[in-house]
Parts: structure tokens; C-alpha cells; sequence
């Protein structure tokens, strides 16, 4: 027995030694929890509002590069669509015109098959560029038959006449030039006139009697008289009239039954000679 009780003294001892030594370890680890939390407290008191800042400079540098990224894309979109618009409305002008020549192309076919007489329909290629002429040039010469003195109309009526013919094209006095002249007459009264051209857009009519009753909106027609013209072809409306006492025939002015500033196709009346 005295043998043993050393060594439980001395087990007893280490064991309070290890339990000493614990309790230190704590008691350090929880001071310097403390201390480190303080520390960390204070750095990220200092450090945090910059880390904010750089955070919102580097998300507002994100956001930045992402929208111009999206409008490069969008603007690339945009001009992909612009391009394609642009494509899809040339083709549906294209469309519309091509429409447009075939309606009126089928008014002069069935114009000029209310009539035995042959023809050639022409393109306007031009317009006499001077002030003091009124011309159309077409596409249509001696080559499809086409020479001087020929009529040219539309389905609306009197064009003018064929001055001169090249090989591929031909030269158009229209009746409001004021060297045109055309034997005309009222289609309701059939008195006659000679309606000139004055140089404008409109026309005169001239040697119709001070007695003969007109009135504005009176039709008038080609008279066949002249040899250019047939006869039957609208020539215009009367717009105006001046009667004075002392005069022998009336002032009429007639407005044109085709809009001469717009006309794009016609027909050239051919002389119906056969070549033998």
C-alpha cells in the first residue's frame, strides 16, 4: 500500500495539470477571439465604405459595358431590319408600277379596239425641257411604223400630233403647244372650232360664232376635219368664256382632257396603209 499511493499523487497531479493548462487555453482563445473581433470590427469599419464604393464603381462599369453591348446588338438588329424594310418596299413599288402599266396598257388596248385602225402603243422617254415648247419625246419611231402627222391620244383623248420620226423614236407637238391646232366641235351642239394651243397648260377655242350657245362644261371633240385627227377623239372641257359685244366670236378656254404633265404611256394612231 505505501507503494501505491505515490502513484495516484502523481496521476492525480498530472491530471490537474492537464485540466490547468486547458482552462488557460480557453481562457487565451476567448481573449484573443475578442481581440481579433475588435480588430476585425475596426477594419471593417475602414475598409467597408471603400468595398462599397469599388463594388458599386465596378458594378456600374458592368452595367455600363453590358447596355452598350445590348444597343450594339440592337442597332446591328436595327439595321438588319432597316435593310430588309427597304428591300420588302422597293420590291413593292416595283410591284405597284409594274401593276399600274398593265392597267393602263389594258385601258389603251381597249381604247384603241373600239377602233379598226392600227396602232402602237409608246413610253414618254422625255419632255422638251424649254418653256416656250411643249414636246414629248417616245420610244417608238419609223422602225414601228410611226411618222409625221400621226395622231397620239389615251384612253382620255387628244395628245397631240407626230412632228418628226427618227428610227427608234419620234418627237410630239402636244395641243396646248401654241403651234398646235386641232378642227374641233361641241359634242352636244356640234358647232364648230379650232382649238389652239397657247403655250400654258390649257387651251383656246377659237371661231366659234358670238351667237352660238356654250356653256362652261361643254365637251369638246376632235371634228375629223384637218386630216390628222379622227374624228370623235375628246379634245376637253370648256372652263371659260368671255362674250363681248364687238367681237364676231367668243373667247372659250378649254382645259385639256389628258393631264399632259403626267401622261407616261400613249398611242400613236398609224395611217393604215399597208406596205405593198
Amino acid at each position: 500500500m505505501p507503494y501505491r499511493r505515490p502513484q495516484s499523487k502523481y496521476l492525480i497531479s498530472i491530471l490537474a495539470g492537464i485540466l490547468m493548462f486547458s482552462l488557460v487555453l480557453m481562457t487565451v482563445n476567448a481573449r484573443y477571439d475578442k481581440v481579433n473581433l475588435f480588430f476585425e470590427s475596426i477594419v471593417v469599419w475602414f475598409v467597408s465604405p471603400a468595398q462599397n464604393f469599388f463594388t458599386s464603381v465596378t458594378n456600374s462599369i458592368t452595367d455600363v459595358f453590358d447596355h452598350y453591348f445590348f444597343l450594339v446588338r440592337t442597332s446591328s438588329e436595327n439595321d438588319r431590319l432597316l435593310l430588309e424594310l427597304g428591300r420588302l418596299s422597293k420590291k413593292n413599288n416595283e410591284l405597284l408600277e409594274r401593276n399600274k402599266l398593265l392597267e393602263r396598257s389594258a385601258n389603251l388596248t381597249e381604247f384603241t379596239g373600239e377602233d379598226e385602225r392600227p396602232f402602237v402603243i409608246a413610253k414618254v422617254i422625255g419632255y422638251d425641257a424649254t418653256q416656250w415648247s411643249k414636246v414629248i419625246f417616245i420610244n417608238r419611231g419609223t422602225d414601228h411604223k410611226v411618222e409625221k402627222n400621226l395622231s397620239v391620244v389615251t384612253d382620255a383623248g387628244v395628245v397631240g400630233h407626230v412632228i418628226h420620226a427618227s428610227l427608234k423614236s419620234s418627237k410630239v407637238l402636244l395641243i396646248t403647244d401654241s403651234r398646235s391646232a386641232v378642227d374641233s366641235l361641241f359634242q352636244e351642239t356640234r358647232k364648230s372650232g379650232i382649238t389652239v394651243g397657247t403655250g400654258e397648260d390649257i387651251c383656246e377655242m377659237k371661231f366659234v360664232p358670238i351667237s352660238a350657245k356654250v356653256s362652261v362644261g361643254d365637251k369638246v371633240v376632235s371634228s375629223g376635219l384637218g386630216g390628222v385627227f379622227p374624228k370623235g377623239l375628246m379634245v376637253g372641257t370648256v372652263v371659260d368664256i368671255v362674250k363681248q359685244d364687238h367681237e364676231l366670236f367668243q373667247g372659250i378656254r378649254v382645259a385639256t382632257s389628258v393631264d399632259l404633265s403626267s401622261v407616261e404611256e400613249v398611242v400613236v394612231l398609224l395611217s393604215g396603209q399597208e406596205e405593198g
